[in-house]
């Protein structure tokens, strides 16, 4: 059985005895700010599995870990920016507990900080590698978040398209993650391979349970504003699925509060009239039954992968 917990406890270790502060203190706090704030590890734990299933030496991935924790807070703090949110993990986002221009430098050298860790070992086949991987990981990232900026102004994105475009900014860190984790820890090239997909495909569901909650969660377990994608005009499944299910009137009032030209609303009426039409088509529903489509997708993945069976078993809920 896969545990998750030991892994995610090995990291936190880690990452307390290594904190990036230095001076000048006011360009690294914020970076060790945020990654203070804690959140599931998703992607350091990825690496750490990775890395035991073929050695079964999860703390030989610890700097690939930290790498990749580091890279996703950075994207964090640039989100933020861009998104002009206030909290992140139920705390004041990095720009708003200093300001923007420190956050924007904070974030910058935690990418290049996220390198020094790549670099720090002795094989340099294996640099390479994890090079690769991160550098192309990296790019389809930020492609990835350019397509989710672009989508909030158009009002012809696709199912499709927006499937896409969360595999690139958030499903595909998941894979490297996993992948640079197997590399580490010596798996095949065809392993390494099925690793990728699965993770990305649970990347995927991840990001879809992600878009439910927030709608349709809680604001203290979420640890975000409940309707924040709804104010923001984010072209989610469950916006672009209940155009498809939705009478005229319905698509009609859909279109225009999400029209860039709407300001006669208040946020709060906006999340209240466009959830009760997501309900009313039922795609929270649908959203459901797509989770359980590329969650089932990636463990078909993992079932193929050459090792243990008990390794192959873990809790599918994506969240704990």
């Amino acid at each position: 059985m896969i545990d998750f917990s030991r892994y995610h406890s090995l990291f936190t270790d880690y990452l307390q005895q290594h904190p990036l502060v230095k001076a000048p203190n006011t360009l690294y706090e914020p970076a060790d700010y945020i990654l203070s704030l804690g959140g599931k590890r998703l992607r350091p734990v990825f690496a750490l599995m990775g890395s035991d299933l073929y050695s079964q030496n999860a703390a030989s991935a610890l700097k690939v870990a930290m790498a990749l924790e580091v890279f996703h807070n950075f994207t964090l703090v640039h989100d933020d920016i861009m998104d002009q949110s206030d909290i992140r993990r139920g705390k004041p986002t990095v720009h708003k507990k200093y300001s923007i221009n420190t956050a924007i430098l904070s974030g910058d050298v935690m990418l290049i900080k996220s390198y020094e860790y790549l670099l720090d070992h002795s094989d340099p086949t294996l640099v390479i590698s994890l090079l690769t991987e991160f550098n192309k990981m990296a790019v389809e990232v930020c492609e990835g978040q350019q397509y989710d900026v672009d989508f909030e102004n158009r009002d012809d994105v696709t199912i499709q398209q927006y499937l896409h475009m969360i595999t690139l900014k958030t499903a595909v860190l998941l894979a490297c993650s996993l992948k640079m984790g197997a590399l580490v820890g010596g798996a095949s090239e065809s392993d390494c391979a099925h690793l990728y997909e699965f993770a990305k495909n649970y990347g995927i569901a991840f990001q879809l349970q992600d878009d439910y909650l927030d709608t349709f969660g809680h604001a203290d377990e979420v640890g975000k504003m409940i309707g924040g994608d709804i104010v923001k005009n984010k072209k989610t499944y469950l916006y672009l699925k209940a155009l498809e299910l939705c009478d005229d009137q319905q698509q009609k009032t859909l279109r225009h509060l999400y029209s860039e030209l709407n300001v006669t609303i208040s946020s709060d009426e906006k999340i209240a009239t466009v959830t009760q039409i997501f309900r009313k088509t039922h795609v929270e529903e649908y959203n459901k039954q797509l989770i359980e489509v590329y969650r089932d997708l990636a463990y078909s993945h993992l079932n193929a992968c050459k090792i243990d069976k008990n390794s192959k078993k873990s809790d599918r809920r994506i969240y704990e």
